[in-house]
């Protein structure tokens, strides 16, 4: 098991309720409290199935470039490897259940990408932290999910 349950990456509080080492490595479930405009940039994972569950708030999800909006009580699935990303399109923290199937890569991104936060506070840390965008693409590389570049910067590439 890990140190901690609890990480910052983002705009995003990730809590594990199960590692994939606490499910025979099956699944691990990760509830995030995301903040407004906050969310995932577009990443893909060719080993994990994912599908997230809209708990409180409006989220616009991005799959294969397609853009829909969710709202509290939707499931989005997103099959293996496919581009997704999501953000919290609401004015308040919004909240979802993600799921991970079998699940190892998102135990290792999110607590090698996240920042570890005490295990009772849902608060989004003021400042400070690790280096943004250089520490997730280290940690997307050595959990396995890809990170493309941005658009424009994927074009002068």
């Amino acid at each position: 098991m890990k140190a901690s349950r609890r990480f910052h990456m983002l705009g995003n509080i990730l809590h594990f309720h199960k590692f994939s080492s606490e499910t025979n490595g099956r699944y691990c479930m990760v509830e995030a409290l995301v903040a407004p405009g906050a969310g995932a940039p577009p990443n893909r994972h060719p080993e994990e199935e994912e599908c997230f569950v809209v708990l409180e708030g409006s989220f616009d999800f991005m799959v294969e470039g397609e853009v829909t909006r969710a709202e509290t009580g939707a499931m989005v699935p997103i099959p293996s490897g496919s581009l997704h990303a999501f953000t919290n399109a609401g004015q308040a923290p919004g909240r979802l259940m993600i799921f991970n199937a079998p699940g190892q890569i998102h135990d290792v991104f999110f607590s090698e990408a996240g920042d570890p936060v005490p295990e009772d506070s849902w608060d989004f840390p003021v400042s400070g932290g690790r280096p943004g965008v250089a520490h997730v693409l280290a940690a997307a590389a050595k959990a396995g999910v890809e990170i493309p570049p941005p658009p424009a910067e994927a074009a002068s590439a």
